[in-house]
């Protein structure tokens, strides 16, 4: 006699395992951040103690004062912040879409390069508005160019968006680098372009160069977010960045949202460019964006495509820049340990982040139905 007949049967677990959360809510994930900060300022404060032998507390003083100790610096934070700021941006409508644009350093530059340029050559030339006019458009259009090639290639060869843009900005700098040695001729070096007449420079709005910066990018903070969130063209980027198989299925036309959405990635770069040169540096070098477009995609990444968290962590981010600068030139540290205190905290409110995605599941008991033939 033999017949079939099933029998649960005991299935030993991992030890632990990891599990993606259906979602957390925002009160929760406020917290799980505000926890992190609070165990990074632990691990510092030991770092502090231990090695240096300085009191923590009279280094988050100074970390603050960094950024807040006097008018003029906290005015140098929000110049460094809504420069950030703008390249986060710039570089959000790109990654949502999974397009994976490392190129911002090399978009910043040129556009840089060529407002820089439009400076020295038709900077007496033409009344104020109208070369603050051509700065704008030049450095928009070629930001835009220089975003669309690696577009363009991906979109009708599939090539490695990452490698591309990132050779791109090695181009850039080349660019960048021959263009500033024609431009100071005999000199020693560039600086500042125009001193005499400051053809280019922006107007000083409430005593600062950089006001207009101010306003312009909070501006582009609410188009952007605005445009990523109710627009067509936002909905198709995410839809894009899910999947560009569901999109094809939908009727989007792929290759043209991934063109168009690195057009206005490339531009706003570029616009970067411009204001740090008519609004912030007034002159330009292989040195110009500074790391800003590797940043910002650790701020748009952060705040999930969201620009108004992106001013929150773009603050975080110049805040704790000054601080280590300011920790570094008061206590004669080398600038290996300020970066560590600073890195420590970049690393748990980037750690955070999995926590608030996944969570950790322990062994238990799962049963598995297994056939038994008798």
């Amino acid at each position: 006699m033999s017949g079939e007949f099933r029998q649960a049967t005991p299935v030993r677990e991992p030890f632990m395992r990891i599990v993606k959360r259906d979602g957390m809510r925002v009160f929760h994930r406020i917290w799980v951040r505000i926890a992190a900060i609070i165990l990074a300022l632990v691990v510092d404060a030991l770092f502090i103690y231990f090695v240096t032998g300085l009191n923590p507390l009279d280094v988050y003083g100074v970390m603050f004062g960094g950024s807040f100790g006097s008018k003029i610096r906290f005015l140098w934070s929000v110049r460094d912040l809504v420069t950030l700021l703008i390249v986060g941006i710039a570089l959000a409508p790109a990654f949502k879409m999974r397009f994976w644009n490392i190129g911002g350093e090399g978009q910043i530059l040129m556009g840089a390069l060529m407002s820089a340029l439009c400076m020295v050559y038709i900077g007496t030339k033409v009344p104020s508005g109208v070369l603050f006019l051509i700065m704008a458009a030049t450095s928009i259009l070629i930001g835009a160019f220089w975003a669309f090639i690696p577009a363009y290639f991906k979109a009708h060869w599939g090539t490695n968006e990452t490698l591309f843009t990132l050779m791109m900005n090695y181009v850039a700098t080349a660019f960048v680098a021959c263009s500033t040695n024609i431009m100071r001729g005999q000199a020693s070096s560039l600086g500042k372009l125009n001193m005499g007449n400051k053809a280019g420079w922006f107007p000083r709005l409430f005593g600062q160069y950089f006001t207009i910066n101010v306003i312009v990018v909070l501006s582009l903070m609410v188009l952007m977010y605005v445009y990523l969130k109710y627009s067509k063209h936002g909905y198709e980027i995410s839809v894009v960045g899910e999947s560009e198989n569901t999109a094809r299925y939908a009727g989007i036309n792929v290759k043209k949202v991934m063109i168009r959405t690195m057009l206005i990635s490339g531009a706003i770069c570029g616009l970067a460019g411009f204001l740090i040169v008519g609004g912030k540096d007034m002159t330009v070098s292989v040195n110009t964006a500074g790391g800003r477009g590797f940043d910002a995609i650790i701020v748009a990444w952060l705040a999930k495509f969201n620009t108004f968290t992106m001013a929150l962590i773009s603050f975080l981010l110049v805040f704790l820049e000054n601080g280590a600068k300011e920790i570094a030139s008061n206590y004669n540290l080398n600038d290996f340990a300020s970066d560590i205190i600073s890195g420590v905290i970049l690393f748990f409110i980037l750690g955070c982040e999995f926590f608030i995605n996944y969570k950790l599941v322990f062994r238990g008991k799962a049963h598995k139905e297994v056939s038994v033939r008798v």
